[in-house]
């Protein structure tokens, strides 16, 4: 028995982190089965100490919690590196080796420790900034003797560190989007091998970002402020115990340099003759640089980074150099992607690269950019002539398939180009494959929509003038993306803001970080976000401290809608964006057929429920009976409103049947027909569905949980417009924003709103994994720590697989035919169990390996107990690795 994989605050030795009680997390590596934890013990001290001096030793704990222990030791220090280090006890007395130690570095804690000031270079006006990229610098002294040298920084719009003519760290786009008028990240850099004794520059170039840059497609500006700036505090610890520290003030120096525009829209514009060939150097002559200035901006707004970095993951290159029928050179990366292209060329100075970047060519294989709209995505590069230069830009990123390459000198060679990945830098958790090729494409296209989508803030697409958090994509997409990685980190961050930016009112914004104070928000399905995400993160990774964080925020949206109209059991009034974009629509309209109110009082019900169940959780008794009836009393209502006498809803859409399916919002003696009318309806459409963003994310779980798990399956598996796999026939590598956002003629369906990356269709993929794969964790013991494996077979699929990393470690589930006989394959952590469904399975014909599960007493070591049921066979085992066959008495 082996203790691994330990993280804190779901990361790998942080540093920089400001929570006052950091959570641990680890995992249990056994060979035998059913293994369970029964005690810890944890120990943490000070780096500069040993584990004999711990700031806190638990002693042996008697618990079988491996995830979210809470510090309890004495206060944290600030800007302090602490290791720690578990060992664990089994049921059975065994008792594990110390695992290996880890550390965590605390940050400043505290907005007073921040005793830097806030720094613009004085062109940098209220009235009119350069929309150059300014670049700031100090020289300072270092003694011998360095022990060690963090750098705490951050900026008003976007920075990128220097020293000592070094990049510092490989993050980019940081400081991230936050509410920046309430908060706003800094950043940790440990720096101490890049300090040298004597002197050393310091410096950092500023743009615009998301903090003045452009934003949204009416062309805001300054939506933060208008000048970009600066603060930074460099602490430098020596071997003696002495300290020095650099801070931001007005004895810094600034110049603008090459950086002539970057906009995260419009791209970037480059002139490398500008270049400040060894500005971020001590020996760099800064005579003519223009002085900084203090700005006047709070400080008590800045928090430790909470979110993961974002980066460049991963490089790609061009598959393909084409040449269109309108004689356009264009690079092919083979894969929608999100970043930028870094490229190399030799030329003489003066001469201009243009490259131009889009998703997709028009039916004559020409390149095509109105989708774009206003976004400009252009990169122009000056060169400064002498030899071989290479370029990527630095405050501004594209999404795009295809490169437009003008000015190239020479053929352009697919060596020269390199495609940079860019998101943020999430932990690789989840996998699916199975025997139908598109299918396996889909979720591809899933990832990769995550990817593009996840560059800090869940984006609704990365290309055109928006590429804003809109709270509907996000909430219908949750489940899906953390499957496929670690998302915890990544919407903790970002819900922290939606409860930040929510109005005082209870109404939640359409897109968070608000940037769109001119639209109200409160929209059903949007605006339920502050419900279903906090939920789901819970659901998926056991953090109940952020469920608590965010229930004043859950519960002021609920009671939001409450108020609402004039009966408090109905949502039927304000803006709604309905069945987003479903296919039921009136002509030119964007929303489906499916009557707002019903939509709207549907997840009114919906989030009360959970909103109940959270309250139940976090102990709050009297919410949760309060919200338990207040559930009822919706459910009352909703019915007489949109049920009829006989059963049938009264809404006659897909959309409405999902919903009243899946939020389990009509009577039991009603649900059968309800179903029976969904199935006919898709059936009777050729098996196409019509549904829109509210209704596609539950269109397959209502169908699979209601007996329809054969229409479900065909709906998946459809190739023809509208279904999941149209856009793979039609060559896509992400997820589109329409169905049929290219039309079988290879025509558009529309330029303005028609983008090629938008991940919320993608939401499918948590029915491929918890359905189809049978994933899934028992709401009671959350975060997997109780496993649910109940894979739906179909004979349409010969096998399928996934893997799910957990917090406890990996889960496995997969299945296929063998002839008549269907064998599933698990893997279930250490440290849990799993409840696991073998459907169509008969007691008698049921072995594990080579042991039958009949009689009780040839059961296999792991298996707790058996029963048998109408559906199958049901199974309680604990952690191990199974492989059961059976003979299949009915799919």
């Amino acid at each position: 028995m082996m203790v691994h994989h330990l993280t804190c605050e779901y990361r790998r030795n942080p540093i920089g982190i400001d929570v006052a009680q950091p959570r641990f997390n680890w995992q249990i590596d056994a060979e035998d089965r059913d293994v369970m934890q029964a005690a810890y013990q944890i120990q943490v001290a000070r780096a500069d100490t040993s584990f004999t001096e711990c700031v806190w030793d638990s002693g042996r704990v008697v618990s079988d919690a491996s995830i979210h222990v809470t510090y309890a030791g004495a206060p944290l220090q600030p800007r302090t590196r602490y290791e720690w280090r578990v060992r664990v006890w089994d049921a059975a007395g065994n008792t594990s080796d110390w695992s290996e130690t880890a550390f965590f570095e605390t940050g400043l804690l505290r907005p007073e420790a921040w005793t830097a000031a806030w720094i613009t270079p004085e062109f940098e006006t209220e009235d009119g900034a350069p929309e150059a990229s300014p670049y700031l610098r100090k020289v300072f002294t270092v003694r011998r003797g360095v022990k060690s040298a963090r750098v705490y920084v951050t900026s008003l719009g976007l920075y990128e560190l220097h020293l000592n003519g070094r990049r510092v760290g490989d993050w980019v786009l940081t400081p991230g989007w936050t509410s920046y008028r309430k908060r706003l990240q800094y950043q940790t850099y440990d720096v101490t091998d890049m300090l040298q004794a004597g002197e050393n520059a310091i410096g950092a170039i500023l743009g615009n970002g998301w903090y003045k840059g452009e934003l949204g497609w009416q062309g805001q500006r300054n939506i933060y402020g208008t000048q970009r700036a600066l603060i930074l505090q460099l602490h430098i610890t020596y071997e003696d115990g002495s300290e020095d520290v650099v801070v931001t003030d007005n004895t810094w120096k600034a110049q603008t340099g090459p950086i002539l525009m970057s906009e995260i829209y419009h791209g970037e514009t480059y002139d490398a003759r500008q270049e400040l060939t060894g500005w971020s150097e001590p020996g760099y002559d800064d005579s003519g640089w223009a002085r900084t200035v203090v700005l006047d901006h709070p400080k008590d707004i800045l928090i430790a980074q909470e979110n993961l970095p974002t980066r460049v993951v991963e490089e790609i290159r061009p598959v393909a150099v084409l040449t269109t029928p309108a004689g356009e050179t264009v690079i092919d990366m083979g894969q929608n992607m999100v970043g930028w292209v870094r490229f190399a060329v030799t030329a003489p100075a003066g001469t201009e690269i243009v490259l131009q970047h889009a998703e997709v060519l028009d039916k004559d294989g020409n390149f095509y950019t109105e989708n774009l709209r206003s976004a400009r995505q252009t990169i122009r590069y000056i060169c400064r002539g002498g030899g071989r230069e290479v370029f990527a830009p630095h405050f501004t990123f594209q999404g795009f398939r295809y490169v437009k390459v003008e000015g190239y000198p020479g053929l352009v060679s697919r060596d020269d180009f390199t495609g940079c990945v860019v998101h943020t830098d999430m932990e690789v958790t989840g996998s699916f494959e199975c025997s139908h090729p598109l299918v396996n494409q889909l979720q591809h296209n899933i990832v990769w929509g995550q990817k593009g989508n996840f560059v800090d803030v869940p984006t609704d697409c990365p290309q055109r003038d928006e590429r804003l958090g809109w709270t509907g994509d996000a909430q219908v997409f949750i489940r899906t993306a953390a499957f496929n990685m670690n998302v915890a980190p990544f919407f903790t961050k970002w819900l922290r803001d939606l409860r930040a930016d929510q109005y005082p009112d209870g109404r939640v914004p359409h897109v968070i970080p608000d940037v769109l104070p001119d639209r109200g928000g409160g929209s059903a399905a949007w605006a339920d976000a502050a419900v279903i995400c906090p939920w789901t993160i819970y659901l998926c990774y056991g953090d109940e401290r952020l469920l608590a964080e965010q229930y004043d925020s859950m519960k002021a949206w609920v009671e939001y809608m409450r108020r609402q109209g004039d009966n408090e059991y109905l949502f039927n009034t304000g803006f709604h964006f309905g069945d987003w974009l479903g296919l039921d629509a009136k002509e030119g309209s964007y929303k489906g057929a499916t009557a707002e109110d019903y939509i709207a009082t549907a997840f009114y019900a919906y989030s009360t429920r959970l909103l109940a169940r959270a309250a139940q959780v976090l102990g709050k008794e009297d919410d949760a009976k309060a919200y338990s009836a207040l559930h009822e009393r919706i459910l009352e209502h909703f019915r007489r409103e949109f049920v009829t006498p006989n059963g049938r809803l009264a809404v006659p859409t897909q959309t409405a049947h999902v919903l009243a399916l899946w939020f389990d919002l009509v009577a039991p003696k009603d649900r059968e027909r309800i179903a029976r009318t969904l199935n006919d309806m898709i059936v009777q459409n050729g098996d196409h569905l019509t549904t829109g963003f509210v209704g596609t994310p539950y269109l397959c779980f209502a169908l699979s949980a209601s007996g329809y798990h054969d229409t479900a399956v065909r709906l998946l598996l459809q190739e023809t417009y509208p279904s999941w796999l149209y856009p793979v026939t039609k060559g896509a590598t992400t997820i589109w924003e329409h169905w049929d956002g290219i039309k079988p003629d290879g025509s558009f369906w529309s330029k303005d709103m028609n983008s090629f990356n938008h991940y919320a269709y993608g939401s499918i993929g948590d029915w491929m994994y918890r359905v189809l794969a049978g994933i899934d964790t028992d709401e009671s013991a959350p975060g997997y720590k109780r496993v649910v494996i109940h894979p739906h077979l179909t004979p349409r699929l010969s096998f399928v697989r996934a893997e799910l990393r957990t917090m406890y470690g990996l889960v496995r589930s997969a299945w296929r035919w063998e002839d008549d006989r269907v064998v599933i394959e698990i893997a279930i952590p250490a440290n849990t169990s799993a409840h696991v469904v073998l459907p169509g399975a008969r007691l008698a014909d049921v072995r594990e390996g080579d042991a039958p599960l009949a009689p009780a007493d040839a059961r296999p070591r792991g298996v707790r107990s058996v029963a048998e049921t109408a559906d199958g066979v049901e199974v309680e085992v604990g952690s191990g690795m199974y492989c059961f066959t059976y003979a299949v008495a009915e799919v």
